[in-house]
């Protein structure tokens, strides 16, 4: 699964799976396309005048965060599963700048073996 996209359709694909692993690539690259495709569409709602400045928020890109919310906690979950450490630890996010460098850490962090969220994905995709 060398394709950038086919990682980010499989995402889409365990938008309600919290079980399980899931790899660097697999996160990062949903990451990725999620922000290019979130800058495209905060430029098309400038152009078409769907940009609201006193939300700070246009209503493609804000209908398209609400799509990803959900995939994006979700494959989190699995990331942080992959390193041994239970999905929960996402609510670093709300301790500011330091809980998201830890995050951070975490999520750049590679594989662990064997662990109680299953066997490690790299060594089932070899």
């Amino acid at each position: 699964m060398n394709n950038p996209i086919n990682w980010y359709i499989l995402v889409f694909k365990k938008s309600f799976d919290f079980q399980g692993r899931a790899t660097r690539s697999e996160y990062w690259w949903f990451i990725l396309i999620s922000g290019i495709v979130s800058f495209l569409l905060g430029i098309l709602d400038g152009f078409l005048g769907l940009y609201n400045a006193d939300a700070s928020l246009g209503l493609l890109s804000g209908v398209y965060s609400l799509i990803v919310i959900i995939p994006s906690i979700a494959v989190a979950t699995r990331r942080l599963h992959d390193i041994g450490k239970s999905g929960w630890w996402q609510l670093l996010l709300f301790i500011p700048i330091i809980g998201f460098i830890i995050l951070l850490i975490w999520f750049v962090t590679d594989s662990k073996e064997d662990n109680q969220y299953g066997p490690n994905p790299k060594a089932v995709e070899a």
